[in-house]
């Protein structure tokens, strides 16, 4: 691998951009860091216990994603990837705090 992977977030007009990795039905909910796709993409990797089934894994990552950033869940929603397992999320807010407190969870400063 050469050169630096791209990071799995970029700020945007309104707040932050996440690309998600989802793993329903998972024995527990939670952030399992920065993981890389062959062609070189980062994006993070997340597990839900919630089934893949009428929105229910998409809304436990909505929550997920809430809860991991200490955001009102009404600023969190599934923009793209609705049915894959790849998905983009928007976190709406200060997009510099937002992308200094995901560094801070990721621990990567």
């Amino acid at each position: 691998m050469t050169g630096q992977a791209a990071s799995p977030f970029h700020p945007t007009a309104g707040g932050v951009e996440l690309r998600i990795r989802l793993t329903p039905k998972a024995s527990a909910d939670r952030i399992d860091g920065v993981k890389m796709l062959s062609d070189g993409s980062t994006h993070l990797s997340a597990r839900v216990r919630a089934v893949p089934e009428k929105g229910l894994a998409n809304a436990a990552l909505e929550r997920l994603v809430a809860d991991w950033l200490d955001v009102g869940a009404g600023s969190v929603r599934v923009t793209g990837g609705a049915t894959s397992r790849l998905k983009t999320i928007e976190v709406r807010g200060d997009a510099a705090q937002l992308s200094g407190r995901i560094r801070e969870r990721l621990k990567t400063g």
